[in-house]
This record gives structure tokens, sequence and C-alpha cells, in this order.
């Protein structure tokens, strides 16, 4: 089906990517995919030391990336939008042609939240982990090839879910649904085998939650790897759809 719209939501991690993974599975004309390029990422780097459940990734899916994009990215589908939830960093050595053929989305979420989240699982996260400096590479290379990616901020999302989903939509070339701002609680079918360790408060949630100032103190652990990710989330949030 040669009208067939491949969405690839390109985002780090803690970034509400499952919410809205969730929120796309909710139209009627779409299917979703939860990190295809998981496997290839971490079968090539250190990440398979520490990420938990590595192994079982590593396992039970394709760990050859070009054959992920061949075969399921720019593979045939009985539905006319595809959503592929990636980690932009999980773009590990995999030639980026097939960008051309997608319609490409980033999602950014401002690190001071993310990070400590994030190193809950991953107890020294280093840039690499956190996608933001991938995420800026991404969007010039996606800018070279004439694309002006839609960009979303988790927080933006949070503060008003139906407008800027509303205008992703008109940015991506697909209808606005209204099923997209709720689901049922719960694990999916697509979610992925990492779900258990990272999925909790997605499983709980009936639709985008609210958002949510952090209170507890920053961990000063972080605060050099927060310095090297603020720069980059900078140029992305300025890009970002506003609520």
């Amino acid at each position: 089906m040669s009208s067939i719209k491949r969405i690839c939501l390109w985002s780090g991690p803690r970034n509400i990517s499952t919410a809205l993974m969730y929120s796309f599975a909710q139209r009627n004309d779409c299917k979703v995919f939860d990190e295809p390029l998981y496997a290839h990422y971490l079968s090539r780097t250190p990440a398979r030391v520490y990420h938990p459940g590595a192994e079982e990734v590593i396992a039970t899916m394709e760990n050859d990336g070009e054959k992920v994009v061949h075969d399921l990215i720019l593979g045939d589908f009985d539905k006319p939008v595809i959503f592929f939830k990636h980690m932009t960093h999980h773009l590990h050595n995999i030639d980026l042609g097939f960008l051309d053929q997608t319609v490409n989305v980033l999602l950014t979420r401002d690190p001071f939240d993310m990070l400590p989240s994030y190193a809950v699982n991953v107890e020294k996260p280093t840039l690499q982990d956190v996608g933001y400096k991938q995420h800026v590479e991404l969007l010039h290379d996606l800018q070279s090839r004439g694309q002006n990616p839609p960009v979303l901020d988790s927080k933006q999302i949070l503060l008003n879910p139906r407008k800027v989903l509303n205008e992703l939509c008109e940015r991506i070339g697909i209808p606005f649904q209204e099923a997209m701002l709720s689901w049922e609680a719960g694990a999916r079918l697509e979610d992925g085998s990492w779900a258990k360790y990272w999925y909790k408060s997605v499983h709980e949630s009936i639709g985008f939650g609210k958002y949510m100032q952090k209170s507890e103190p920053f961990p000063e652990s972080l605060k050099p790897l927060l310095a090297e990710c603020k720069p980059y989330y900078e140029k992305l949030s300025e890009l970002a759809i506003q609520a």
C-alpha cells in the first residue's frame, strides 16, 4: 500500500513516548510498534550490560537494524497509518536513507525532569544514553533532506494534549481523532518485553496525566549530565508545538 503514512516518533527515554504510542493505538486507522530497533542497539553497544532486561530483548527481537528497516518499517501493512515509537539513540550505525520515506516527529523533555526518572533504572546515565545530542543531529539530518519535522515537548503535551495533538495531526497530514486522548488502563499487546521495568505509570493511566513540577531536589550526581543536555534540549524546545 503505497499510500501508507509511516510515522516514526524519535524520542529520548522517559519522555511520555509510550503514552503517545498508546494514544495513536486508539485510532481506528493505525497500527503501532514499540521500539523495533532496540535489540539492534543493545546488541551493538555497551548498553547491553546495564539496561534492565537487555538479554531478553536481544533474544526475542530482530538484532539487525537494516533488516528491521527493510522488512518492518518500510514493509506492507493493511492500515493506512503506522506508528513506530523509537529512541533516537537506537539509530546506531544505521543508514538514514529510509527517513526519506517516513514521516518523522521528534519528542523531547526537559532534562531536569527526565534525568532523575531515568536514573532510577540506569544508575549512571551518559549523554549517549539519553539521546539529546542525537536528537539535534537527527533534526539537522532531516532538515538537510528538506524535511521540517514537528517537535513535541512532553510538558506541552501534558499541559494541553488536545491542542498539541490536533496541531501535530495537522502537520503530519492525518485527521485528529478524539479517541487519541484516552485509553484503558493496563498493558497493550504491542508493549516490548521491557515494559515490566519502565511502563508502570503508563499502565496505570487512562490518558495523558497533568504536568507536575518536580518538587524533590535535583540529584548532585546528575548535574554534570544536566549541563551537557541543556543546550541540546533548548534548541529542540524552541521549535516545539506549544500548548
